[in-house]
């Protein structure tokens, strides 16, 4: 029996999942900070006894992450786009000499460092990180960028906590994300989840594999592959909307443009169902999707002072559900524009994520919805929901190696 554990800033959620992928049980408890493994236990403890613990994180943030790279449409496009597929949130990105201020401000947890090409251009990858080294910004470093500098580099850097991997961008128009994916993960178990508060002791840290975001999108990964084909997830919350997709092969792309990873996660920070409830009244607008003095202005307002609200009529939640629709189309649609098309078919499945969409009495209205908004995306696709938050398990078992497991588990939603 697997074991698959959520630590997030405000649930723990647990999984049981049996050797053929069956789900034996859910459940879950407020997280406990400044001891989340106290919410742990109680999640444990609601499960049967399992054979491996499998765990992922988002408590305190979760992972934060700037790029630091050369020119903006290769490297540090390339730095970008492998952050979109290591489930970071990219909270800035640096093309040429680097502006410290600007860095600092952004509150990151870690640098990817990136630049050139292997045997490449070296200047403004050392001159970047010769700037790091003086900088007051004590984060720790993913370099990941021309293999011929990184010798050089890592001498400059060798006070700061660095980690040193292939180069996101080994040949014009080549992207490589995987070794950097792993180190960014390797960093953030390491030298991040440790020092958020979280836990006292070592135990904390031992236990998790991974950042949330990482883990689901290698459960959307696992889909796709199912699918044969290209999976679109939409995760409304409270504050942000995370759309993931996933496709069977990599974009074709015109030289001197860089190719997209297969998997990639964009989040929308000013869409959701509570605290960003204005933002997705004022973008529906601005994109015509909602008339200028369409009632949901007041409603949203309201849910942003009283973020603890709960629909109880059936008004109230037909509210919810149309405030839902329009943050998955302004999500959707701000991904696309991101990360481009999913292939001529569009989408195989859309899958629906979040407390909203789980506790609806109906989809039927809001599919139809959908399907009006997004036009070809969804014109070949099924529309499921994950109501028992099946990605994310499925993701970590993946992960771990138990490949055949997770697809099973995801079989409900394919």
């Amino acid at each position: 029996m697997f074991l698959c554990l959520d630590v997030g800033s405000t649930w723990t959620k647990g999984a049981l999942v049996g050797p053929d992928g069956s789900l034996h049980g859910v459940a879950q408890h407020e997280t406990t900070p400044p001891e989340v493994m106290d919410g742990v236990a109680a999640v444990s403890a609601a499960l049967s006894a399992a054979d491996t613990v499998l765990a992922c994180s988002s408590a305190g943030g979760g992972l934060r992450l700037a790029v630091v790279g050369q020119e903006r449409l290769v490297s540090a496009e390339a730095g970008y786009r492998v952050a979109l597929s290591a489930g970071a949130k990219v909270v800035y990105v640096s093309a040429g000499p680097l502006a410290v201020s600007s860095l600092r401000a952004s509150r990151p947890d870690v640098v990817l460092l990136v630049g050139g090409t292997d045997g490449g251009d070296e200047k403004v990858l050392l001159d970047n990180a010769s700037v790091l080294a003086r900088a007051r910004v004590a984060v720790p470093i993913v370099l990941a960028g021309n293999k011929s500098a990184q010798p050089a580099a890592l001498d400059l850097l060798r006070d700061r906590t660095v980690v040193a991997t292939d180069n996101v961008l080994p040949d014009v128009g080549e992207l490589a994300p995987g070794p950097a994916r792993a180190a960014i993960r390797e960093v953030f178990l390491s030298h991040v989840i440790g020092g958020k508060g979280l836990s006292r002791g070592p135990r904390f840290r031992r236990l998790v594999s991974t950042v949330t975001p990482d883990a689901v999108l290698s459960g959307v990964a696992a889909l796709a592959a199912l699918e044969d084909g290209a999976v679109l997830v939409v995760d409304v919350g409270g504050a942000t909307t995370d759309v993931y997709s996933a496709v069977s092969t990599v974009d074709d792309s015109p030289a001197r443009v860089v190719a997209l990873p297969p998997d990639r996660r964009t989040v929308e920070g000013d869409i959701g169902m509570r605290v960003s409830a204005p933002g997705v009244v004022m973008e529906a607008v601005a994109e015509r999707l909602l008339s200028p003095d369409s009632d949901l202005a007041a409603r949203a307002a309201h849910r942003n002072e009283n973020v603890d609200f709960v629909p109880l009529t059936a008004d109230e939640r037909d509210a919810d559900l149309h405030i839902a629709r329009l943050a998955a189309t302004l999500a959707v649609r701000r991904h696309l524009r991101m990360v481009g098309q999913l292939g001529a078919k569009g989408a195989t499945v859309l899958v629906l994520s979040g407390g909203v969409f789980r506790h609806a009495d109906s989809l039927v209205g809001l599919e139809k919805a959908l399907r009006v908004d997004l036009g070809p995306v969804l014109r070949n696709a099924r529309v499921v929901v994950d109501r028992e938050g099946r990605l994310g398990p499925a993701g970590l078992l993946a992960q771990a190696g138990h490949t055949d497991v997770a697809s099973a588990l995801l079989a409900a939603l394919s």
